[in-house]
């Protein structure tokens, strides 16, 4: 295992970090916990074994740091002055374990065993969760560029913990569908899914859909109602366009974060609510809160993990995957078969899609559903030109405005390698062998379309 041994005592350092070599673990030590805290965050060790009493900074505030920074080792405090109260203390604060010293070598090689069993076992578990959880939405998240399968195996490990999740993008990026897939992937996945669009409801009825209601409450409350926080208990509540929530009901959801409990409109008393909260928008909550539209506290509370998704013109590799995806669903709805032409998933890879995700899908279905053959060629999706979105260098007929082949050539050719590389996992020697290129060849392409 990885080990970090945090002691201001040198000679213990060298002592322990000697035994626990030839115990073989890999062993890194450090003086100050202060830099040792960095050291622990940015190198992700497996085990650290911590003093409790050290100048600057003593164990129970960097055990507290390492757990606010989203530190997952097992850490195992070390203290010469032993007494129930300070081991209760380093418990509470997520201790794995308590050493009193001095401790014999074998007291601390079994402790470590014992700590390696207990790690293996974890990460076994989280390895079939998350994939079980990933097979279960497969079908739904496309991820064969590079950038969204990280985000996806990055969503895989955030979904094993309760922590905050805030998912950003531009409208049609899918960003529910990665909500549901984190959803899916978690503890919490037998339990519900809730999702509320703070856009779509009223300002005056989102409190009272969000914490619920008593009957008479005010005109129109004609039955008591739990509200989608409390339907969402034990599950996964998915705030979408949060950005749009009004600054009233921010105070009171960040209250309810805060302290887990939800009190419905017209209510005297509170109730505890157990739920994992995922907030999404396409607005930049940065500059909401700049402008004094989105409250800086609440901001911080929910960007405890974030998850960028990127638009579909910036990942073309995923088009190619998403086309065939939707017109297998499409086929499976109208209950006939839906193909794309080569030259037409060429053009479609090409285009920069204004709509993400949800555009693809759209353009998909329509084409389909006007479509005589199921065969989808070019043709097929004029409206997509028509509906007034700004094309690539060719319109999406092959005929328009702009005739000369070197730039439809380029765009092609640019998307092209965007797919290699996605294919190759960003490995630029495997691309130009998918692309039958030289590598020589990818680099001055690249150069040539500002890929690098």
């Amino acid at each position: 295992m990885r080990l970090l041994i945090v002691d201001d005592d040198p000679g213990l350092r060298q002592s322990l970090g000697l035994l626990l070599q030839e115990a073989g673990h890999d062993v890194h030590a450090q003086g100050d916990a202060e830099e040792a805290l960095t050291v622990a965050l940015d190198d992700d060790p497996d085990v650290i074994l911590c003093d409790v009493r050290m100048p600057r900074m003593d164990g129970l505030s960097f055990l507290q740091q390492y757990r606010a920074g989203h530190g997952s080792a097992l850490v195992i405090m070390m203290s010469a002055y032993g007494n129930e109260d300070a081991a209760l203390a380093a418990m509470r604060e997520g201790a794995y374990d308590y050493l009193h010293k001095p401790f014999r070598p074998d007291e601390v090689v079994m402790t470590l065993r014992k700590a390696e069993e207990r790690e293996h076992l974890r990460r076994e578990v989280a390895t079939l969760r998350a994939t079980l959880g990933a097979g279960a939405v497969r079908d739904e998240v496309i991820a064969e560029s590079k950038v969204m399968r990280d985000l996806l195996e990055l969503a895989s490990k955030v979904a094993m913990h309760d922590t905050t999740v805030l998912l950003t993008g531009d409208s049609g990026t899918g960003k529910e569908v990665f909500a549901q897939a984190i959803h899916r992937m978690s503890p919490r996945s037998s339990k519900g899914f809730v999702a509320i669009n703070c856009a779509a409801i009223p300002e005056h009825l989102l409190e009272s859909e969000l914490f619920g209601h008593v009957k008479g409450a005010f005109t129109g409350a004609t039955a008591d109602r739990s509200g989608l926080v409390g339907e969402a208990d034990g599950g996964t509540l998915l705030l979408d366009e949060i950005g749009e929530m009004p600054l009233s009901l921010q105070a009171k959801l960040l209250r309810f974060l805060e302290s887990g409990e939800i009190r419905r409109v017209g209510a005297e008393r509170s109730r505890q609510v157990d739920i994992r909260l995922i907030a999404a928008t396409a607005r930049s909550l940065e500059a909401a809160v700049k402008h004094k539209e989105f409250r800086e506290d609440l901001f911080y509370r929910l960007n405890v993990v974030h998850l960028h998704l990127p638009p579909l013109r910036e990942r073309p590799g995923d088009v190619p995957a998403l086309v065939a995806h939707f017109a297998q669903a499409t086929a499976r709805r109208l209950s006939r078969p839906v193909s794309i032409t080569p030259k037409a998933l060429a053009m479609l890879t090409a285009y920069h899609w204004p709509g993400n995700v949800r555009e693809v899908r759209n353009a998909i279905e329509r084409a389909a559903v006007l479509s005589e053959t199921g065969r989808l060629d070019c043709g097929d999706f004029s409206l997509l030109a028509s509906a007034g979105v700004e094309g690539p260098a060719f319109d999406l007929n092959g005929n328009g405005t702009e005739m000369a082949l070197k730039p439809q050539v380029e765009a092609l050719e640019k998307a092209a390698i965007s797919r290699g590389l996605a294919a190759a996992g960003g490995n630029r020697r495997e691309a130009a062998k998918l692309l039958g290129v030289s590598l020589r060849t990818l680099f001055y392409k690249l150069r040539r379309y500002n890929l690098v």
